[in-house]
């Protein structure tokens, strides 16, 4: 069994345990609830971004795949825009929830790490055997997880449609209002 595939096609459903338990566990404060949201948003933004070039692709989950290279945009910078977005806003609910910290974020940190790192390497694969030289070419110049500053210089060019990435995020931002709708009752709950 692969297990690559099963945290590909489960990833949207793979955070529910730990958001429940997160939820379970909140203990909020002002600052926790207000720093984390600005964190929520700052990833949200990336995931945005990459959605904007990478459009509604990013939401498959039978197989990896891809109809064409992006190397533009966000794609420029790194790799995973979406997957950093990804860690960067699920990390910003963890510290609005303050839940059994830093304890919480230790093993967040490493079951985003197990999921995405085999996630990764799955698509990777797909993309090397799809575009070969060029994919070696990007990869060789564009880092996998951090933002490099000078963009890729063989950038591509897509056509960005906000009205198009909204619809594709349509989910993820029902999500993270729902997230956060129940992380404000639970904080009601314990004043």
């Amino acid at each position: 069994m692969d297990f690559r595939l099963l945290f590909f096609k489960y990833r949207s459903y793979t955070p529910i345990p730990m958001i429940l338990a997160v939820l379970i566990l909140a203990r909020p404060t002002m600052v926790s609830f207000f720093f984390g949201l600005g964190i929520v948003l700052l990833g949200e933004a990336v995931r945005f971004w990459g959605v904007l070039y990478a459009g509604s692709a990013t939401r498959t989950t039978d197989r990896a795949g891809a109809g064409r290279l992006v190397t533009d945009g966000p794609f420029a910078h790194m790799r995973n825009p979406l997957y950093t977005g990804n860690f960067i806003l699920s990390f910003g609910l963890l510290i609005m929830c303050w839940a059994w910290m830093p304890w919480m974020a230790v093993v967040f940190i490493f079951l985003f790490g197990l999921q995405y790192s085999h996630i990764v390497k799955l698509e990777e694969e797909f993309l090397l055997k799809r575009f070969g030289p060029a994919y070696r070419t990007y990869r060789q110049h564009v880092p996998r997880w951090f933002f490099r500053l000078r963009p890729y210089p063989s950038a591509g060019r897509s056509d960005p449609r906000p009205i198009n990435a909204i619809k594709s995020e349509r989910n993820t931002l029902q999500a993270i209002v729902a997230v956060i709708v129940l992380i404000l009752i639970r904080w009601h709950l314990i004043q």
